[in-house]
């Protein structure tokens, strides 16, 4: 799954896409008949990305590749399909830079000292 989820990440409008899923608030997200809040449209993000009022083959496929990545999350609610991040790919892919950089960090350590 990392793997996946960096080589998604590598991408810039992935990126872009993850970044903008981040900095959404409640007021960006779709409001339910039973008040609960969701995340953009596929449709939002587009019009966000590109500029183009319909979403665009390029912005669902990228979308497609971060769903397979287990990045975000992708759900039809009739004619709008809702994204939403998955905070814990995200942490785990951190977890696993971390871990790597807090090794390196140790080896280094060690030889200087």
């Amino acid at each position: 799954m990392r793997m996946r989820a960096l080589k998604a990440l590598a991408d810039p409008t992935r990126l872009q896409i993850v970044e903008m899923l981040a900095s959404c608030c409640c007021a960006e997200g779709y409001v339910n008949d039973d008040g609960s809040i969701e995340g953009p449209s596929a449709g939002e993000i587009c019009c966000q990305i590109t500029g183009a009022e319909k979403i665009t083959s390029t912005i669902s496929h990228h979308l497609h590749e971060l769903d397979a990545a287990q990045l975000i999350s992708m759900e039809k609610r009739g004619k709008r399909t809702i994204c939403r991040l998955k905070p814990e790919t995200l942490t785990e892919i951190s977890q696993s830079l971390g871990n790597l950089a807090n090794r390196e960090l140790r080896k280094i350590e060690e030889n200087c000292s």
